[in-house]
């Protein structure tokens, strides 16, 4: 069996970023990929301006504490003022430039006016050249790179585009994904449920996953355990998309089409990983509908997981979600992970690599769900991350795991 690294990679080695890009207005471009590189038209802050309201100085005239300066001047921010004389000061409020001559901002809280004197202010602290002044383009500069390509646009994102005076951002288009389902015994939740059936919640979990990606997914619904049923869904769903995932049917089982039907169509490597839970993994791609040539242009990838809900789950985080990020153009697609406290024993050590439903608890350790069964989805719901455990290791009370948490996973 593949070790997840080894099939990581191997999945890694053909994902290609979509070449087509699209100009999007700054507001419509949350969750989308950044193209390619954009430059700021203007200084940001475009002037030397002040972060504290108070009063703006010469260092030089409060050089020793208690020095009365006459306030020869107002400054409300979206103003600018003139030439600041020596011996005076300038009434300045956040976000106001700062006025020529001046060198250092001294905050009102170390100010106080003089009893019966409307202009003579009091600065009781010897300020340091360059207090609480933000210079010219000390965010960002004109003409350099505000945003760099391959970025996820985050509101953030969108903020720094909106001050570098940009109305517009070159993104990736949204990589287009069809999901379909396989096996005579899913039904949709509002159905009636036939004797044996079950209702199929691998589908909303896969769909939401990927739209939570940012990604363009078409549900093609759930195909009977037929071999020309599974083949006439991968000609549908190649015509138009940039990959296709399936749950269910990827073992070798006389009901399982999918190994057949995608040789077919296409090419498969069908592999074992040693992971719990999750273990088969297909991967492979179908020829386009109207081109069967075999080149990648001509081709729409396919993964297919497994039928188990945490299994189906668990191995889209892993496997599916770096694969899209690349074909995004994301530049940073790697397993968010870091170390925590395990608040519980797991003693029996198993020869793959599992990955254990957990939730953070107040202590800021990590609690385990009882059941770690792949068909308890309630696991992933309860929980806020997963437990990367190597194989052949146990974990004791107060051991630092690996935790990898699903809201780093899903955005």
């Amino acid at each position: 069996m593949l070790t997840a690294q080894q099939a990581l990679e191997h999945l890694l080695s053909h994902a290609k970023p979509v070449h087509e890009n699209e100009n999007a207005p700054v507001q419509a471009a949350l969750g989308r990929v950044l193209a390619e590189n954009v430059q700021s038209l203007v200084d940001v802050p475009p002037l030397d301006n002040t972060s504290m309201d108070g009063y703006a100085v010469r260092a030089t005239d409060t050089a020793t504490p208690g020095q009365v300066l006459r306030v020869a001047q107002r400054i409300p921010a979206g103003s600018v003022g003139t030439q600041l004389e020596p011996g005076t000061a300038a009434r300045i409020f956040t976000g106001a430039p700062v006025p020529p001559g001046a060198d250092a901002v001294v905050m009102q809280e170390d100010c106080a006016i003089l009893e019966g004197s409307a202009d003579q202010v009091q600065v009781n602290i010897t300020p340091t050249l360059g207090q609480w002044i933000r210079r010219r383009g000390e965010d960002l500069s004109a003409g350099k790179t505000a945003l760099a390509a391959g970025i996820f646009l985050r509101p953030q994102e969108l903020g720094v585009a909106a001050s570098a005076g940009l109305t517009h951002l070159n993104v990736k288009r949204r990589v287009k994904v069809a999901a379909f389902f396989t096996g005579d015994e899913l039904a949709l939740p509002g159905e009636s449920l036939k004797p044996g059936g079950i209702y199929n919640s691998n589908r909303d979990t896969l769909l939401a996953c990927l739209r939570a990606l940012g990604c363009d997914a078409s549900d093609l619904g759930i195909v009977p355990d037929r071999l020309d049923a599974t083949r006439e869904a991968l000609r549908r769903a190649s015509k138009d998309h940039d990959l296709i995932i399936t749950s269910g049917g990827v073992s070798v089982g006389e009901e399982d089409h999918i190994k057949p039907a995608v040789t077919a169509e296409g090419r498969l490597d069908l592999w074992q990983i040693a992971i719990k839970p999750g273990k088969p993994l297909a991967f492979g791609a179908v020829h386009k509908a109207d081109q069967a040539n075999g080149a990648n242009t001509d081709e729409a990838w396919f993964i297919g997981l497994p039928g188990n809900p945490v299994s189906s789950f668990v191995t889209f985080l892993l496997f599916v979600r770096p694969f899209i990020l690349k074909l995004q153009g994301r530049k940073s697609i790697a397993t968010p992970s870091y170390f925590v406290r395990a608040d519980f024993d797991w003693l029996k050590a198993d020869r793959r690599n599992e990955f254990l439903r957990v939730k953070m608890n107040e202590q800021g350790g990590l609690d385990l769900f009882p059941n770690q069964s792949s068909g308890v989805l309630t696991s992933a719901s309860w929980g806020d991350g997963l437990v990367d455990c190597p194989p052949g290791q146990a974990i004791h009370k107060g051991d630092l795991v690996k935790y990898i948490p699903f809201d780093a996973l899903l955005k």
